[in-house]
């Protein structure tokens, strides 16, 4: 089992560029980091985490920009969303990010991607949160055509283009793995029919993992890569995990100045080591 780091970056943390290098250096092997555009000042949606919505979620940098400036600092490490909130993108020019920073890592994405939770967010973007799961259905096909054919065009009831012209195509073939976040039937559904790899969510029950998993084996693809993301510090949850065939765990990193995040890593990576 592989242990990557899933963060908020801020900007009163540590900065991109000291994050990838450390954890590069300590042996981890992804970043995944989280998207929030901006934080509507109402607060109508409740956040899901059941308290009061902390101050990384109003402060956090561009995922691509971040990715990006660790990519130049690392040659090994797996830059990826987790989760880029796609519904509130536009499919082109997230098409353009994705396939650039794969270009300038050497085929180092992960792209995964959610639907999200804040309303009032998306709705700023223009986008009805009663359409979000049908709408990011057709930005994956869609990208995927944009990534994968010369002259691409797509035609859905939420995506519509003619033939386009679109380069850089990305470094892997054919194109970076999509992972989906989310343990609703729905979300299971996108993995199966649209996805590369799975994000459930530390809490989803052990049988749970298991029975996805043996339901994807079902419809034809028992290979489908399962990463928890942001896990805690459950030694005997970790070897759970690892005994129902995780491929990789992301340990949820606190948003910290950097003397303080170099120190919880140091931390992560002996409970790591002795896994």
């Amino acid at each position: 089992m592989k242990f990557g780091i899933s963060t908020f970056v801020t900007d009163d943390g540590i900065r991109p560029a000291a994050l990838g290098r450390a954890l590069e250096e300590r042996g981890f092997d992804s970043l995944f980091l989280a998207e929030h555009s901006h934080i509507p000042a109402s607060r109508e949606s409740p956040y899901p985490g059941g308290t009061d919505l902390p101050r990384k979620y109003y402060r956090t940098l561009d995922p691509f920009v971040t990715l990006a400036a660790a990519a130049s600092v690392t040659d090994h490490l797996l830059l990826a969303t987790g989760v880029a909130l796609l519904v509130q993108r536009d499919v082109i020019h997230t098409a353009n990010e994705v396939a650039s920073l794969d270009m300038i890592s050497n085929g180092r994405v992960i792209f995964g991607v959610g639907v999200g939770w804040n309303r009032e967010e998306m709705r700023n973007h223009g986008t009805d949160p009663r359409t979000r799961g049908a709408l990011i259905n057709e930005q994956i096909e869609a990208l995927k055509a944009i990534w994968t054919q010369d002259e691409a065009e797509f035609h859905g009831k939420h995506i519509d283009f003619d033939p386009i012209f679109a380069w850089p195509k990305p470094v892997q073939r054919p194109h970076p793995p999509i992972y989906v976040g989310g343990e609703s039937p729905a979300a299971l559904d996108r993995l199966l029919k649209h996805c590369d790899g799975w994000l459930p969510r530390e809490g989803t029950d052990v049988a749970e993992l298991r029975r996805v998993r043996s339901w994807l084996a079902e419809n034809g693809r028992p290979d489908v890569p399962f990463t928890i993301f942001g896990a805690g510090r459950d030694r005997a949850r970790l070897e759970q995990y690892a005994e129902a065939g995780v491929d990789r765990v992301t340990f949820m990193l606190p948003t910290r100045p950097e003397s303080e995040t170099l120190t919880a890593l140091d931390e992560l990576t002996e409970l790591a080591r002795g896994l």
